[in-house]
């Protein structure tokens, strides 16, 4: 049969796959985002995955979903749905508030039956009415059975040709968006190398359900977008625990320092650990060690041998580890901590995103404990984070602490893999830089006040390091309460000084703007698109977004003072709001908080900004 469909040139586009945890949504999504980033879109992803380990299949809090934005200005993973693959009634109720009014929704009809309804707390045999859903294309095809009929006369048992339905479904959405199989069947093919029947089964049922869209009558819209050109060389579809990972190879290949890793498994950010461990060739060492604090001890004892030490956590994680990165903070020695941010507090929501670790992060530790706070912006530029908290930690021999959070960490977006001569190199601040003639371990540089780290074992220069306060001048222990206070001013006078060594806050919008938006960390995103949305609209709106916290940049309250309307814009109840009038006299604000466990939604900001902009 012939089909009748009409053909929608788009800039952007949305796509959300979603089913139960063992539909294979993640897997659908991820080879469906590869595959439009090689045909030329910019791509930004968001799986989102459920807070229950295994939730009674069918119901509402089994939910899983991996959402991915394609066009060819993308800095998000996308708000409401175009298309939405709902492969059971729990996933079509889950994700209904979040499509749009001409939307498609494909459906699993084998799924859909009265028992399945039940399972989703539906009330009445039409779910589509139950939900206002009038206005969308329904697409409703029996995945299930289709799936079972393609694999007859395979030797597989019944529930792995079922569990191959997700493949089925990703035909079919490749047949609406005109993507050809081949790039898929290698994809299918590498992951499933060791099991030639899976291989098998999933590219038959792939093409069986290309071929369906292709064969069967349906009255449909498809769409077509937009692509762009970008610079050449070599791509990774990356998230951002992966590029987190990279980030730090990358420092330790530039510094000449091995890599240590000493962490424990948390979500979201054990794969940081994952990846670390696959890098043995590369010299680096990542273990997985019993508890939070064994992750940082261990990290600190590889600092004082004379590593790139690291150790990665969420924001649980990052309480335990609070009294030992004092310790790192009072014996002065580079190590870089990162955060993936959660929803909390205690375990919370472990699978969700928030920004609500920012002041422990800051604050978290007892006494006077200055430490450096970066935070990445994206999937990506967890990369270049990651790089730049350990050549603080290495120039300025302190610790740093890298924020990302759930959403950037398990979101990914196409990488370009860059050239490391590009990169700002790094040089450890270590005794090689001292010229001097009788070393002690207080002695500090003039310019930047770091002390000069000697790795322990080093052939004359034996020293003693730990907990307890040390002189200024000789760093023997010291109780004296004048060199005490000495040290606490030295401490956070080290820290400030780094403001002269990172980059300078960068205003996107024009001086001139009548609202200034104020972010940081992994909301950029979607406030750099609401922004843009709004001078598209011919609104005033200008976007200051930080990556380095503590310091702030040295312009910080330059930049901010040239705007009347400030509004500050995060997934907290205001801490970076209040940190910035903490350190910037006279400075007046507003508030945007919203802590849901979700990202930001960009229609939602554009109403807040646009009422503020009419104040």
């Amino acid at each position: 049969m012939q089909n009748t469909v009409k053909i929608k040139d788009v800039k952007d586009i949305v796509i959300r796959f979603s089913g139960d945890s063992g539909d294979g949504m993640q897997l659908t999504g991820t080879i469906f985002s590869n595959l439009s980033a090689i045909f030329g879109n910019q791509i930004a992803t968001f799986p989102d995955y459920p807070a229950e380990i295994r939730a009674p299949q069918g119901t509402l809090s089994g939910v899983s979903g991996f959402q991915v934005h394609l066009g060819n200005q993308i800095y998000n993973s996308g708000g409401k749905s175009d298309v939405l693959v709902a492969m059971n009634p729990a996933a079509l109720k889950v994700n209904a508030k979040a499509l749009k009014r001409d939307s498609v929704i494909i459906i699993d009809a084998d799924s859909f039956l009265k028992r399945d309804l039940e399972k989703a707390a539906f009330s009445t045999d039409d779910p589509f009415s139950e939900l206002g859903l009038t206005s969308q294309q329904i697409i409703s095809v029996p995945i299930t059975s289709l799936t079972k009929s393609s694999l007859e006369g395979l030797e597989l048992d019944m529930k792995s040709r079922v569990r191959s339905k997700n493949m089925f479904a990703l035909g079919l959405v490749c047949w609406l968006f005109n993507r050809p199989l081949d790039v898929a069947n290698h994809m299918l093919s590498t992951k499933f190398s060791k099991k030639p029947i899976l291989v098998e089964a999933n590219l038959k049922v792939l093409a069986d359900g290309f071929n369906y869209g292709q064969n069967t009558d349906m009255s449909i819209v498809s769409y077509r977008v937009e692509t762009v050109n970008v610079d050449k060389g070599f791509y990774l579809d990356v998230n951002g625990n992966t590029a987190t990972a990279y980030g730090l190879v990358a420092a330790s290949e530039n510094s000449g320092k091995p890599l240590f890793l000493g962490s424990y498994p948390i979500t979201p950010a054990t794969d940081i650990l994952h990846e670390l461990v696959k890098l043995k060739q590369l010299g680096v060492k990542a273990i997985q060690v019993e508890d939070e604090i064994a992750g940082v001890c261990t990290a600190i004892g590889a600092s004082f041998a004379g590593c790139l030490a690291a150790t990665s956590t969420s924001g649980p994680g990052l309480a335990l580890k609070g009294e030992a990165i004092g310790l790192a903070v009072m014996a002065e020695l580079p190590l870089v901590v990162v955060d993936v941010q959660r929803g909390g507090p205690s375990t919370g929501l472990p699978t969700k995103t928030e920004q609500t670790d920012l002041k422990q992060a800051l604050y978290g530790r007892n006494g006077e404990s200055p430490i450096v706070v970066v935070a990445a912006a994206s999937p990506t530029d967890c990369f270049d984070m990651a790089y730049w908290a350990s050549k603080i930690a290495f120039e300025h021999i302190t610790p740093v602490i890298l924020l990302t959070d759930g959403y950037i960490a398990n979101g990914s977006s196409a990488w370009r893999i860059p050239e490391l001569d590009k990169y700002p190199p790094i040089v450890p601040h270590d005794v090689s830089q001292y010229k001097g003639n009788e070393w002690r371990s207080a002695l500090r540089d003039d310019e930047t006040m770091a002390r000069y780290w000697a790795a322990a074992g080093l052939e004359g220069y034996t020293h003693r390091i730990g907990g307890l306060e040390k002189d200024y001048n000789t760093g023997a222990i010291s109780t004296d309460s004048v060199n005490h206070q000495k040290m606490v001013d030295v401490r956070q006078a080290k820290v400030d000084k780094i403001a002269d060594y990172i980059p300078q806050l960068e205003l996107i919008g024009g001086d001139d703007a009548d609202l200034l938006v104020v972010g940081w960390g992994g909301t950029y995103g979607h406030l750099r698109e609401a922004v843009g949305r709004m001078n598209d609209a011919g609104l005033k709106v200008a976007l200051a977004h930080f990556r380095f916290i503590s310091p702030l940049p040295k312009n910080t309250e330059s930049v901010l003072k040239r705007f009347k309307k400030i509004i500050v814009a995060e997934q907290n109840n205001g801490q970076f709001a209040g940190y910035l009038l903490d350190k910037i006299s006279g400075l007046e604000i507003s508030r945007y908080n919203k802590v849901e466990g979700q990202p930001f939604s960009v229609s939602d900001l554009i109403d807040v900004f646009t009422k503020k902009l009419g104040e």
